[in-house]
């Protein structure tokens, strides 16, 4: 079994998701970009648009209008200026 990744999204208004994952997909400032577990750490500004949410072979997409990415050894942390469950 493939190693999973810890990730929270976190908006002004509360948190939209806490959980182990397979990968991340999100668009930073300076492009997209994926988050596995055992990814180097590293920060980002986010642009507006999708996080996609890969765990399972399920996805979850959420709509993202700015913030920022903060991946540790612990895992992905994204805070989010303004987040919601995109409609599918």
């Amino acid at each position: 079994m493939a190693e999973k990744l810890h990730f929270s999204l976190v908006s002004p208004e509360r948190e939209l998701f806490s959980g182990e994952v397979d990968q991340v997909d999100a668009q930073g400032t300076e492009g997209g970009f994926g988050v596995l577990a055992g990814h180097a750490p590293f920060m980002t500004a986010l642009k507006a648009g999708q996080v996609v949410v890969h765990n399972d072979g399920q996805l979850t997409v959420f709509e993202v209008e700015g913030g920022f990415a903060d991946v540790t050894p612990d895992g992905l942390t994204i805070l989010a200026e303004h987040a919601v469950a995109a409609r599918g």
